[in-house]
């Protein structure tokens, strides 16, 4: 069975092409997130990619309660609308909340559902009714095949503007690992996927109070998957991972981004 293509603006999840969702982990500041995506826009412009900026205005779940959060729905979701509407294109960010659903469908072009959060059904059904196309991260806990509980309840909520997103499963404690068989059978069950490289490196927890990551490895893990198969490609960046406010040691150096992008579209060219 093969899913049909999704639209996010004007860039097609499932189509001949593949896309990226790229940006900044969290915003850390309003002036930080308009930089990186003027830059990373810019970036995908020159390589010819077809964009989806991506950052976030709370990240819920942290590791510990010392750690930066973020700015609020409210401020983090205007300032993405801004940026979507100036650089003409389409912005994601996470809810966690039926109400941040709600608030964010009239700013964000996706709404990304947390891997933590991936069958909360309130929140899907919420996320689902505001008929915003939808991003579902597959929960580390989750076989590939359990997405289809998942996708049942988004079409019993009247949504078929789904895709998930593989971003690695529990591996022991304080581990992930990226399996690329969950691309194929994800994609032969007839839904759309995303592979999360930077996310599929973290070491959850494994600094103590906060999570580390093998962030070299993230572009190692992007080939494969594009080599495997997959309809786009997420990816977090930041100007100075080591002084990244959230997920620093698993985000890409920007500096790096274009090289990357040319590799993962010459083996998406390869394999298509």
């Amino acid at each position: 069975m093969k899913a049909k293509p999704l639209r996010v603006g004007k860039v097609t999840i499932g189509g001949k092409r593949p896309a990226f969702i790229l940006g900044p982990c969290v915003i850390e500041s309003e002036k930080f997130v308009w930089r990186m995506a003027k830059r990373i826009a810019a970036i995908c412009a020159a390589e010819d990619v077809d964009l989806i900026f991506k950052s976030s205005y709370d990240k819920a779940n942290r590791t510990s309660v010392r750690s930066f959060r973020g700015i609020g729905v409210h401020e983090g979701c205007e300032i993405l609308s801004a940026i979507g509407h100036e650089l003409k294109i389409p912005v994601t960010t996470d809810v966690h909340s039926p109400a941040e659903a709600e608030i964010a469908a009239e700013k964000i072009d996706m709404l990304q559902i947390p891997a933590f959060l991936c069958r909360q059904t309130d929140l899907l059904r919420a996320a689902a009714e505001t008929g915003r196309a939808m991003n579902v991260k597959k929960g580390q806990f989750l076989a590939p095949l359990d997405v289809r509980n998942i996708a049942e309840k988004l079409v019993t909520f009247g949504s078929e503007k789904f895709c998930f997103t593989e971003r690695g499963t529990t591996f022991g404690y304080n581990n992930l690992i990226a399996d690329m068989r969950s691309l194929y059978w994800i994609r032969e069950a007839g839904y759309r996927v995303i592979f999360d490289a930077t996310h599929s490196v973290q070491r959850p927890g494994g600094a103590g109070d906060a999570t580390s990551g093998d962030g070299v490895l993230a572009p190692v893990l992007a080939r494969a998957a594009m080599a495997a198969g997959c309809d786009g490609m997420f990816m977090e960046v930041h100007e100075d991972p080591a002084r990244a406010l959230s997920d620093g040691p698993s985000q890409i150096p920007l500096k790096d981004l274009p090289k990357h992008l040319r590799m993962l579209k010459a083996i998406h060219a390869a394999v298509s």
